[in-house]
Parts: C-alpha cells; structure tokens; sequence
C-alpha cells in the first residue's frame, strides 16, 4: 500500500472527525439548549456519551498502543447505532417544527454516512489492531500521526506514557459502563431513551 496515499487518508479522517465528531454536535448542543429543543438535547447527550471512545481512541493512539484501531471502529459502529436507536426521540424529533430539526438530522446523516465510510476503512487496518506494536510496519503508525500532532499542539508538556495510562484507564470505565448499559438498562427499557 502507498505510504502518501494511506497518509493523506489519515489526516482527512482526522480533519473530518474533528469537523463531523467534535466540533457540529457542540455547536448543535448548545443551539439545542437555547432552543430548548428536548429531542435534539437528549440525542445529542446519548451521542457524547457514546462518541467519548473516539476521544478515548485519540489518546491510545497518542501512545501508539494498537488497540486504538480497534476502539476506534467500535466508536464509528457506536456511533450511528446511538443516533438512530433511540424510537422515543426519534418520533419527538418527527414532530419537532424548528430551524434546528433539519439541521440536526443533515448532521446525523452525515455523522451516520462518515462512520460507515470510516468503519469501512478501519476494517482494512484492523489487523493493525492485533498485532504487537513492534511489528506495526510502516503503514500502521502512519494513524498515530494526527494524534500525535494533536498532543504536540494541546498536550505538549504530558508524555505519551502518561497519556496513554489514562487513556487505558478510561477506556476500561468506558467498557465497565458499557457492560452495565447492555446487562441491565438496555434488557429494561429496550429503545426508550427517556428513564423516568
């Protein structure tokens, strides 16, 4: 495979996800807030729950452990699964009529369509998630690259070591949290968001 063509890959994903991942759903939650739109509130606090393993993935990466590959395509199959999931606010949004609606379902298309063309391309690399990280090759560390930047941007000061311990750490939250979702809260309220 050619190392310039896998790279220039990479930082479009990157770019897109900060776009697509971090970025719009902000900008929308907040709108979400004023509005005072419950539906787009609710969907979108499903969505960072679900779509902190990419922030998580973004930290194992810093530390180069190959098992960001694999959190990373769990986050992009997560991820629309959490956004049209939910029946409850999908018929509240269905009835919502506000500016934000259709600008809210655009988004969760276009998150929805870059995780199947994201999970597409992370089953590619996904042997690079199991092999140790001595026999990465030269392809497989070209995906640390953004990450990376991003820690000489943000983190300068913090190791990759010190990093990718809390990346561990949350991740393992993040799958005890997860377990608990799937073993006692999904079986009891099935596709109702709403606990009251």
């Amino acid at each position: 495979m050619d190392a310039d063509w896998v790279r220039r890959v990479v930082w479009l994903d990157f770019r897109l996800a900060v776009i697509l991942t971090v970025f719009l759903p902000l900008g929308l939650l907040l709108w979400g807030l004023r509005a005072r739109s419950q539906p787009v509130v609710q969907g979108l606090t499903i969505y960072w729950r679900v779509a902190s393993l990419l922030a998580i993935t973004v930290l194992l990466m810093i530390g180069s452990f190959p098992l960001s590959f694999l959190t990373g395509l769990a986050a992009r199959v997560l991820i629309p699964v959490s956004l049209w999931f939910w029946r409850d606010i999908n018929e509240d949004l269905a009835l919502e009529r506000s500016r934000l609606r259709p600008i809210y379902e655009g988004w969760r298309w276009a998150v929805t369509a870059y995780c199947v063309a994201g999970t597409g391309v992370g089953i590619v690399f996904s042997n690079c998630g199991v092999v140790p990280k001595e026999q990465l090759g030269a392809i497989c560390p070209l995906w640390f690259e953004p990450p990376l930047a991003f820690r000489d941007l943000l983190l300068g000061g913090v190791t990759p070591e010190d990093i990718l311990f809390w990346g561990i750490v949350l991740a393992i939250v993040y799958a005890l949290y997860f377990l608990v979702f799937l073993v006692f809260s999904l079986p009891k309220y099935g596709r109702i968001a709403a606990r009251d």
